[in-house]
């Protein structure tokens, strides 16, 4: 009798940073770790989010016992509200990070009916065949864990994001200590974190950034403003410290930051001395050298505080000469024009800029090299699964591995929907499940595929026409010139004669084909296939062509 395997499905994480998202699967139990998004690549023109396909999820929807999540960043958590209503399944996380999930799920109006569960750090959940344990790890959120999966066929080690942080400014440090005492008895397999797989040496501690903050709030002749994630609540802490040191008040803008920086203190994750944090409205008359800004728009987000208080937009702030600001973050992949062009604005108005290319005011929350490898010598598993991260990252995080001794025959790279079933023995990729991209539009999920994509491509490069042809009902032959409107095409006015020229070139086309009744299929293809020729011969561009019948 063939022995039951173990399947590890990744729906997201695997050839991109973010969306993470991954399924395991024992006889009739499916567990999933974390649900998170993607922010959009330059070319899914209008898509606000990229989530998940989790159509595998839904097909086996009574087989989900719970989703678990790692840590309360939107790679991680962003999907949660547009995936719990489809499966309505628990959702189990340690204490900040169900206080942050709600805040998102109230967002979308999703938390009524969401059954939300707080596991202690070092507690464990038991979800049908799988038994999990939280333990801590060290991230540029507190309260990141990483998962400890105890199943019928062994014991597997899912970091989630992590870094090894001997001196974090809250949470503990990575629990080596428990990762060993496993190794010694044997870990089926890792799944590790590959984020910064391709960084030598070691991830510098967030003390250094504390540091640095020190000295800019110490030495700042006006106001302070520092931009950052609003789930990095430790750089936050950090702030708040200097503020209270050196004796300035702390105010906090953007929705996001308010919500998410009055969760931590509630919960107990921030300290917050008596008298140094602020509401808006103490800030008349406060001498310019008493202020620290804390606020979003490290990413250079159109609508953020800090973008918009560069830009003279933002209601009751704006950027003025003297003002010290520092972007507390990198850029996440695809932003760099975004704060590139938020940096110049602050340059512009006056303001003295900190930012990763100038002064450490960052480290990012991510294990590099050095890091990894002691990690897989700690664990000594038997299989090696690198996550999270493009494929270099991946290839290069095995690479390591072999390294350190782990067989090649032992380690999988994956991709999404990759269906890799895991035995004592070995593992084998099997197979491939629906994988595609989930686009968020507005309010729409899921509406918008590869052909809308490919339209708007269409559009933002060579513009549209619209074409008005009138026919005869009875006849089906042309009446009058037909009239064409177009946009992001052409100037209408230094391109008149040959948009004039074009509405002969149909007419004439129409009129050879006048034998034919007025089918709207082919006046339609004949319309299109006339005009992309002649507009192609002028132009060397190929406008999106829209025919309109209009029969009288």
């Amino acid at each position: 009798m063939l022995k039951p395997k173990l399947k590890i499905i990744p729906l997201g994480g695997f050839n991109e940073i973010g969306k993470n998202m991954m399924v395991m699967e024992f006889e009739n139990d499916i567990i999933v770790i974390d649900a998170g998004l993607m922010f959009p690549e330059e070319e899914m023109l209008g898509v606000d989010l990229v989530i998940p396909d989790i159509s595998y999820l839904v097909e086996h929807k009574d087989k989900v016992r719970g989703i678990v999540i790692t840590h309360a960043h939107e790679d991680h958590i962003g999907a949660l509200p547009y995936v719990l209503p489809r499966l309505n399944v628990p959702v189990y996380a340690t204490k900040l990070t169900r206080g942050i999930i709600s805040i998102k799920l109230k967002e979308r109006k999703t938390l009524a009916g969401a059954s939300l569960h707080t596991v202690p750090m070092g507690g464990t959940v038991t979800l049908g065949k799988f038994r999990v344990e939280f333990f801590p790890v060290c991230h540029s959120v507190p309260d990141a864990a990483g998962l400890i999966i105890h199943t019928p066929i062994g014991v597997l080690v899912h970091t989630g994001d992590f870094k090894l942080d001997h001196t974090p400014v809250s949470g503990k440090p990575t629990d080596l200590a428990r990762l060993a005492q496993l190794g010694t008895r044997g870990i089926l397999a890792l799944l590790s974190d590959s984020t910064y797989a391709e960084l030598p040496g070691y991830t510098p501690s967030e003390k250094v950034v504390g540091d640095v903050l020190d000295r800019v709030v110490a030495e700042a002749p006006g106001r302070v403003i520092v931009a950052t994630f609003s789930s990095l609540v430790s750089r936050v802490q950090q702030v708040i410290d200097a503020a209270a040191k050196y004796g300035r008040r702390v105010f906090l803008v953007g929705r996001s930051m308010i919500d998410t920086v009055g969760v931590a203190a509630e919960l107990g994750y921030l300290r917050t001395p008596d008298g140094v944090m602020a509401r808006m409205d103490e800030l008349r008359g406060l001498p310019a050298n008493k202020i620290v800004f804390v606020t979003t728009g490290s990413q250079g987000e159109p609508t953020s505080a800090l973008v918009r208080m560069a830009n003279k937009d933002h209601p009751q702030l704006h950027i003025i000469e003297g003002d010290t600001v520092v972007l507390s973050a990198t850029p996440v992949p695809g932003n760099e024009a975004l704060v590139n062009r938020t940096l110049d604005t602050l340059f512009k108005q006056g303001a003295r800029v900190f930012y990763d290319k100038v002064a450490q005011v960052h480290v990012h929350g991510h294990a590099s090299q050095e890091e990894l490898k002691l990690l897989i010598n700690v664990c000594k598993p038997k299989f090696f699964i690198p996550i999270h991260g493009e494929y270099r990252h991946l290839t290069l995080h095995a690479k390591l591995a072999e390294s350190v001794g782990i067989p090649r025959q032992n380690t999988f790279v994956l991709e999404d929907g990759d269906v890799l079933e895991l035995s004592p023995e070995g593992g084998k990729v099997i197979g491939k499940v629906s994988n595609s991209n989930v686009y968020v539009d507005g309010l729409s999920v899921g509406d918008i595929d590869s052909v809308v994509l490919r339209d708007r491509q269409m559009l933002s490069k060579d513009g549209i026409v619209m074409v008005v042809i009138t026919l005869d009902g009875q006849t089906g032959k042309l009446v009058g010139r037909p009239d064409i409107i177009s946009r992001g095409f052409v100037d209408p006015v230094e391109s008149n004669d040959m948009i004039e020229e074009s509405r002969d070139v149909v007419a004439k086309a129409l009129d050879h084909a006048a034998a034919r009744p007025a089918d709207w299929g082919f006046v339609n293809t004949k319309v299109r296939d006339t005009l992309h020729k002649f507009y192609y011969d002028q132009t060397r561009r190929r406008p999106m062509i829209l025919p309109f019948v209009v029969k009288v």
